[in-house]
């Protein structure tokens, strides 16, 4: 048996479930370059890693894989035949809190299709679930959202000052004239950056006074928006919401050197990725059949190869050492073995 919780239409609940997908006041958090860029490194380390134990997790079905995980917390895929069909919304039916039926939605050119289909049909991968509902995930952006809020609204700031603002413009002394005027001539500034604007009045007899003495110079309208700290305040959103997909902020620093950006590689693969590459293997395996096995690190790159290089190097010259002095060919086989695990 279906049952339907609410009858809303297929449009509208697609649009509710984007909306929740998405983080931020307007809904554009995961438009942010910051975002992007940490879905990209997302996307490019599943696409190098190796798997084992089936062809159906090539390497742009991995990338969708990493992109709808880092977006939207969770990733499903049908299972047909010899390839997996990415599902871009879904409904579950569960029984003891385990996923048991899918009604799932595939897009197609002219249109969706939906049908239903059993659990084993489907490969399920969620990441930041919670225990009041463990077969749904969360994005990182999501659980985010408040940072993710405050990075969308500080760019958007930036972007409206330097869109809007008068950038430098300047106001002259300006004869006295008809208010009119003036307000006509006011409404012409806005935007016009580095020009010369002349809004002020010089020519001022209050009671039959004389004239008085005027300051000549120009004086800049560019705004002062320092006292609000925007560098400081976009630069520590920007390092949250990479915090919280795993990548040290460092990694984008503009002195970072090559030993911290290998290990920011290595913290995201180790760290991050890996763990979530065991869960996709882990489900795969018992819904594929074989012994599923992926890995991250190896083609990344992630490791210390320097250090490995000199715990190397020190075996080879404790072993020579170790001849000389004559000791038992069982603990020089050890370290021989010792020596071919880390080569």
């Amino acid at each position: 048996m279906e049952k339907r919780a609410v009858a809303m239409g297929y449009t509208s609940d697609l649009i509710a479930a984007r909306a929740e997908w998405l983080a931020g006041g307007s809904g554009v958090g995961e438009l942010t370059a910051t975002v992007q860029g940490c879905v990209s490194l997302w996307e490019g380390a599943f696409a190098l890693a190796d798997v084992d134990g089936t062809t159906l997790l090539n390497r742009r079905n991995m990338a969708l894989f990493a992109r709808m995980l880092a977006l939207r917390g969770e990733a499903v895929f049908v299972i047909r035949g010899d390839r997996l069909l990415p599902v871009t919304d879904w409904d579950i039916k569960t029984r003891q809190g385990i996923p048991s039926a899918y009604r799932v939605s595939i897009s197609e050119v002219g249109g969706g299709l939906s049908e239903t289909v059993l659990a084993p049909e489907v490969l399920h991968v969620c990441i930041g679930s919670s225990a009041a509902a463990p077969w749904a995930g969360t994005s990182p952006l999501h659980r985010a959202s408040l940072t993710a809020e405050l990075l969308q609204e500080v760019e958007t700031a930036l972007r409206d000052v330097y869109r809007d603002s008068p950038i430098g413009s300047q106001i002259v002394p300006y004869p006295e004239s008809q208010e009119d005027d003036l307000t006509t001539l006011a409404r012409g500034f806005r935007g016009r950056r580095g020009r010369i604007m002349m809004r002020e009045s010089v020519n001022v007899a209050a009671a039959g006074g004389p004239v008085p003495a005027q300051d000549w110079r120009a004086s800049g309208v560019t705004p002062d928006i320092q006292g609000v700290m925007p560098r400081e305040t976009l630069t520590a959103a920007r390092g949250a919401i990479m915090a919280s997909y795993g990548v040290l902020p460092a990694l984008f620093a503009e002195n970072a050197q090559g030993p911290l950006v290998r290990e920011a590689q290595r913290h995201l693969a180790q760290i991050v990725l890996q763990p979530v590459a065991m869960l996709l293997a882990e489900e795969a395996s018992q819904k594929i059949g074989p012994a599923v096995k992926i890995d991250i690190v190896r083609p990344a790159q992630a490791f210390d190869a320097g250090g490995k290089a000199r715990a190397l190097a020190t075996m080879v010259e404790a072993m020579a050492r170790a001849k000389e002095a004559g000791l038992e060919a069982a603990t020089l086989k050890d370290a021989e073995s010792f020596i071919d695990w880390a080569d």
